[in-house]
């Protein structure tokens, strides 16, 4: 019985050891600060540092706003294939979101990428977006606006005058 359970012990530890076996070149990109509307693609290299074929089954991303791509195809053993990363850098400030990769690797069949950064908000670009594309008279109420401000005031001023000289 012994030497049945030592075999069943050494053929599992020699098929677990010959084994498709993910690694990643990296498993956070850091954009750094970005522009709005920017390109917010990035990619990781995949690599089977196994002796079978890898297959990645699904890349999950944590939210609607990062879309990853990658090929189905089984990543053969010493090769690489890369995961392609989108960020919406519509998305104004700071983020950190993560990626799930699942995989065959029997030891790793969820392994976790992560990506950061910061999408600035441009100073005058927002704002020209909105006046152009503002209808005609929302402008023109908006620069009439200063005009009645200073009638009212010198109305009030007309008024406390009046009252002040009773």
């Amino acid at each position: 019985m012994k030497k049945i359970l030592a075999g069943l012990f050494m053929t599992g530890a020699i098929a677990f050891a010959s084994a498709q076996t993910i690694s990643f070149d990296k498993t956070t990109f850091d954009y750094g600060n970005v522009k709005a509307g920017s390109d917010g693609h990035r990619f990781f290299t995949v690599k089977n540092t196994g002796d079978k074929p890898l297959i990645i089954s699904e890349v999950k991303p944590s939210c609607g706003c990062t879309t990853p791509e990658w090929s189905k195809d089984p990543i053969l053993p010493g090769k690489s294939a890369q995961i392609k990363v989108g960020y919406n850098t519509g998305i104004k400030g700071a983020f950190n979101k993560l990626i799930e990769v699942y995989s065959n690797d029997p030891a790793n069949n969820r392994s976790v990428l992560y990506i950061k950064g910061n999408v600035e908000d441009l100073q005058g670009v927002n704002q020209e977006a909105k006046l152009s594309v503002a209808p005609v008279a929302t402008a023109t109420a908006v620069a009439a606006q200063p005009a009645a401000q200073a009638k009212r005031a010198a109305k009030k001023a007309a008024v406390q005058k009046v009252e002040a000289a009773k």
